[in-house]
Order: structure tokens, then C-alpha cells, then sequence
């Protein structure tokens, strides 16, 4: 991790990240419970991880990275989104709006709020990503 990329991981820390990472935990441990639920939990744990130090890193396809679908990228991934978009995507998403608005309105805020905004839309459509360098 660069020098850059540190620093803003722990301003974002700060500034409001843990936060919003304690909530793809919590959602994760959540589904988790149920059994049924552990290929979101998997998947949100990883994306707890990407929401705790977002800066240096991206969300992306996991077929982009691999060069073939599997069942996360395919129709049941699809299928899996729209549950989890259902169960936790939306307030999770809501989460990280509301965080980005409130950032957003001071100056020094402004990246952290774009990176929400990232976030929220991986929030809605998580199953089939995979977290690479940038």
C-alpha cells in the first residue's frame, strides 16, 4: 500500500469508515446465523474488509478477473443479489448515501463521499465481486 493510500484509509477511518464496516459485519454475522446465508456472509466479510480500507484497492467483476463466469457471476448470482438487495443491500446502501451527503458537505469530505457512493452501489450488488489492487 502507498504512502497516499495509507493515509487516506486512516483518514477515512476517522472520518466515518469503521462505522460503515462494523455494518457489513454485523450484516454478515447475520447471515451467517442462518446457515442459508453463507455466501453473503462470505462476501460480505470481504467487502467489510474493502469498506474498512477502500483507498488502494477496487471492487470489480470476478469474471473480469478470472476470464470465465462461475455460479456468482452467472444467473444464481443474480439470483443471490437480488436476495441479498432484499435482506441488507438497501440499508446498507442507505448507509453509505447518508454518509456521503454528510461528507460531502464539507470540502475535505468530498473523496471520502465519492468512495461511498462507490460503496453503496456494491452494497446493492455485492455476490460475484472480488477486491483487486488498483
Amino acid at each position: 500500500m502507498s504512502p497516499v493510500s495509507l493515509f487516506l484509509n486512516i483518514l477515512w477511518i476517522l472520518l466515518g469508515g469503521i462505522w460503515m464496516a462494523a455494518g457489513w459485519v454485523v450484516a454478515a454475522i447475520i447471515m451467517a446465523i442462518t446457515i442459508i446465508g453463507l455466501p453473503w456472509a462470505r462476501a460480505a466479510f470481504n467487502i467489510a474488509a474493502y469498506t474498512l480500507f477502500p483507498f488502494g484497492q477496487k471492487a470489480v467483476s470476478r469474471d473480469l478477473v478470472t476470464g470465465q463466469s462461475d455460479i456468482g457471476t452467472g444467473p444464481l448470482g443474480f439470483i443471490g443479489n437480488l436476495i441479498w438487495l432484499v435482506l441488507a443491500g438497501w440499508w446498507l446502501a442507505l448507509g453509505h448515501v447518508v454518509t456521503a451527503v454528510l461528507l460531502a458537505a464539507t470540502i475535505v469530505g468530498i473523496p471520502f463521499a465519492w468512495a461511498h457512493l462507490k460503496l453503496a452501489g456494491i452494497a446493492l450488488w455485492p455476490i460475484g465481486k472480488i477486491i483487486v489492487p488498483a
